[in-house]
């Protein structure tokens, strides 16, 4: 089973469309289409096929190794267990709808997919890496593309300015594509510095000579050492992961990116933070995240009001979806900070549902932006008469959103908080609920002003129902969301199975002090 390169197929398939399209014609566009569709069928078809034949035990499975730099120990080494095997299938998913949500692009569009291609290699990367400086390498070939796909193709809309700092809305072009690409890549990349310097030292402290992801993780670190590695770690990839006071360049990426790179950037970007987060920092360094939990919990309830309360503010559909993302990845983070069993699988759980969710969301406000050409959520009204399909499909997404039973959101979200209410702070399960609450508001509040309202306005009249490709991308996500609302066992049994290795391995070779806060 494992002697076929499943993981190099699924990691390098985009790579490789990517070097195909280069060699392409700018004018066969439909040939471009179809490579780039192709190149994420091939990795979804392998994501399956890698989460089928998973077997239970937990572990890492489908294990590949290829040498790159052995004086200093860096190689390709590649294996999935549970947490990567979710986080393989919703990538894929959302890329295999996003390449069709970007069928009717027409400016550059050969280079958009080259783009994309590239940044999607990255993240797949980052999720089968066993050696940490090719994690690292990865993390960065996700990132740094969103610089020119927001940059080059991304939306300019002027924020009214306000405040006592209103001169530098017009100073630094606050609402400008511009703008956002470049707060987005100088926050991401002060991140990744964070997480450079955290990797080097602990690989210096091991004095193992060695990347791996296992060796080093069979390393003891000093408790001064894991006492500043992990916050630097926490900062880094919680940049990346929208952590308050650090999320600003997401709502700003979020509302400038065009409609598949926004469904990539909320639904799978996002999660590789909070995946460094919990396998990186926590899963290694057992001492300095038990201690320093309490802050990650505190941070995450503020996350999650926050971000709550923020989206009630908003008047811009993108907006209203972003500050939603910066809420719903608090939950993330407050079910890693709890350290028990629940909390994590609902961590992991919620990266697959949020990611799900918000791809759906964007793909339908980039449907109604093209025909409407406007987000004002104030503008819009009675859509329902016109595009009933998409207010059905904005429907589920915001009934997820805010965790009715019976759909991803749900199964997450009560893990998350049934964990949290087990944990140091049974508080931050009420600050968890109330979250779900405010949810409820603005996402409802948003659905019956746009389809069940008054209107449609005279100026909407010529709206309809998707047309051809455009219904690929909310077909599928959607079927994904009931789909593992229904039957969340499908992944959950692997991710259950991941989380009780890691949280015994930490309960059995850490210190009492270190490990008192877990619980599996």
């Amino acid at each position: 089973m494992n002697s076929f390169p499943w993981l190099s197929m699924i990691v390098f398939a985009p790579l490789v469309a990517a070097v195909v399209l280069l060699a392409i014609p700018t004018k066969s566009r439909t040939t471009t289409r179809i490579v780039a569709i192709t190149s994420t069928l091939v990795s979804l078809v392998g994501s399956l096929r890698v989460a089928i034949g998973y077997l239970p035990g937990g572990g890492y499975q489908f294990r590949e190794h290829y040498p790159i730099i052995e004086s200093i120990g860096i190689n390709l080494d590649l294996g999935v267990d549970g947490w990567g095997i979710s986080l393989l299938l919703l990538t894929s998913i959302i890329i295999f709808a996003g390449a069709f949500a970007s069928w009717t692009l027409t400016q550059r569009d050969k280079e958009f997919y080259v783009l994309l291609l590239a940044l999607v290699c990255g993240v797949f990367g980052v999720f089968v890496s066993l050696d940490l400086f090719v994690f690292f390498l990865f993390y960065e070939i996700a990132v740094l593309p969103m610089y020119l796909l927001i940059g080059v193709w991304g939306s300019t809309k002027k924020v009214a300015e306000a405040g006592p700092f209103r001169f530098l809305f017009r100073l630094l072009d606050i609402g400008g594509k511009e703008y956002a690409a470049i707060k987005l890549t100088l926050m991401l990349l002060t991140g990744s510095a964070f997480i450079l310097v955290g990797i080097l030292a602990m690989y210096d402290s091991a004095g193992a000579h060695s990347f791996s992801i296992e060796t080093l993780g069979r390393a003891t670190y000093p408790r001064s050492l894991q006492m500043w590695v992990f916050p630097a770690l926490w900062l880094g990839f919680g940049t990346l992961a929208g952590v308050f006071p650090f999320h600003t360049w997401s709502p700003d990426g979020h509302a400038s990116a065009p409609t598949a790179v926004s469904m990539l950037h909320a639904g799978v970007l996002m999660k590789l933070g909070a995946f460094g987060v919990m396998r990186i920092g926590m899963v290694m360094l057992p001492q300095g995240a038990a201690s320093w939990a309490w802050v990650v919990g505190c941070v995450a309830v503020v996350n999650i009001v926050y971000g709550a309360l923020a989206a009630m503010r908003q008047t811009d559909l993108k907006y209203i979806v972003a500050y939603s993302s910066v809420s719903h990845m608090g939950v993330v983070m407050l079910g890693a900070a709890t350290m028990t069993v629940e909390g994590w699988n609902g961590a992991i759980y919620q990266m697959v549902a949020h990611g799900l969710m918000t791809g759906l969301f964007f793909a339908l406000v980039g449907l109604i932006y093209g025909q409407t050409h406007d987000r004002e959520v104030g503008n819009m009204g009675g859509f329902a008469k016109s595009m009933p399909a998409v207010a059905v499909f904005f429907t589920i997404a915001s009934l997820s959103s805010l965790g009715m039973p019976g759909l991803a959101g749900f199964v997450a979200e009560f893990q998350v908080f049934l964990g949290a209410w087990n944990g140091p702070m049974p508080w931050w399960a009420l600050a968890g609920v109330l979250g779900a609450w405010l949810t409820a508001v603005y996402v409802l509040r948003a659905a019956r002003r746009i389809f069940w309202g008054a209107g449609p306005p005279a100026r909407f009249t010529n709206l309809s129902d998707p047309v051809g490709t455009e219904w690929v991308a909310l077909v599928v996500l959607t079927a994904c969301l009931i789909l593992f609302g229904v039957a969340p066992r499908l992944i959950l049994d692997d991710i259950d199975t991941t989380t009780v290795g890691y949280l015994d391995t930490i309960s059995q070779t850490a210190p009492p002090q270190a490990s008192a806060g877990v619980r599996p």
